[in-house]
């Protein structure tokens, strides 16, 4: 184990301040110093340089203006990675958070940004979960909670595709809502109770489902759930909801069981964990290589088995 600390505090400062505060309990000045780093080194550093003048990226590429496409290079995909790194806010935050609202926050109270009709979920979602991250201070921020109370399906879950006719929740679109709800509440929030209940509903559906198996055959819903990516985008899998519950200091739950043995089996002997594979589509820059070992992966999965394991 101390080969792989070791090897994880070599990484990005991003990796670097989770390590410390995450699996060695270092000191809140520590950790503070090793993250204010994100902004001036390494990844967060290298996306920053390419912030636009008007405070997003890949602006002027796609009909959005560059706020979602071309994807993963977009405004809303790159703010959701400098929150993954812990980037701390400061006016180039702020002003990207402005234009995120300001160029898709929809009278229903939710978030489009590329095609008419009702705002979509996911994205509401994710961009609840910059906005809160990065401590924005603007009033729609409340509309946004609202809208995702509004939207949460009978099952205790979300789908973007509801307004079309879905009838049973989505897992991707369930952890978007439920990290940005998260977030929402540890930020600022109007009416906690109502926002808490909401995501005890939304993990209770998760749970439900053992995390990756149908709750009505016990199969696995789909095999890729069980493969762990980083940056997870838009998408689900296991590790990303077992980090959730560990995020939220959710009790022990026997239903999560077979999600930590998937956890578990993951493991190279010498301790850490690779990286499975990465969605298709143009980067800024790699920070891992599939097949790989993945200090992402390692330092999320060790923090998981850490808070399963007290």
């Amino acid at each position: 184990m101390r080969g792989t600390m070791g090897w994880l505090l070599d990484g990005d400062p991003a990796i670097r301040w989770q390590v410390q505060r995450d699996l060695l309990g270092a000191s809140a000045r520590t950790v503070e110093r090793e993250r204010r780093r994100v902004a001036s080194e390494g990844w967060g550093a290298r996306l920053l340089a390419r912030q636009g003048a008007r405070g997003g990226w890949a602006s002027g590429r796609s009909g959005d203006d560059g706020l979602y496409h071309p994807k993963w290079i977009s405004t809303t995909y790159t703010m959701l990675l400098l929150r993954d790194l812990g980037l701390r806010p400061d006016r180039r935050t702020s002003k990207a958070c402005a234009r995120l609202l300001d160029c898709g926050f929809q009278p229903d109270g939710g978030v489009i940004y590329d095609w008419k009709g009702p705002s979509e979920t996911c994205v509401t979602g994710m961009v609840l979960s910059i906005l809160a991250s990065f401590e924005h201070d603007d009033e729609r921020i409340h509309a946004l909670a609202a809208h995702l109370l509004e939207r949460q399906m009978p099952d205790g879950g979300w789908n973007c595709q509801r307004p079309r006719g879905a009838t049973h929740s989505s897992v991707h679109t369930t952890i978007s809502v439920l990290e940005g709800l998260r977030g929402y509440e540890l930020h600022r929030p109007r009416k906690v109770r109502p926002v808490r209940a909401a995501q005890q509903r939304g993990r209770e559906f998760l749970l439900a489902h053992r995390l990756f198996r149908s709750h009505r055959t016990g199969e696995v819903i789909k095999p890729v759930f069980l493969r762990f990516a980083f940056p997870p985008r838009w998408h689900y899998d296991v590790l990303r909801a077992l980090d959730h519950f560990q995020a939220v200091g959710a009790p022990r739950d026997d239903r999560l069981a077979d999600a930590i043995d998937v956890l578990r089996r993951a493991r190279q002997p010498d301790g850490r964990f690779r990286l499975d594979h990465a969605f298709p589509g143009k980067v800024y820059f790699q920070m891992e290589r599939v097949g790989r070992p993945s200090r992402w992966n390692t330092l999320r999965a060790l923090r998981v088995l850490r808070w399963w394991e007290a």
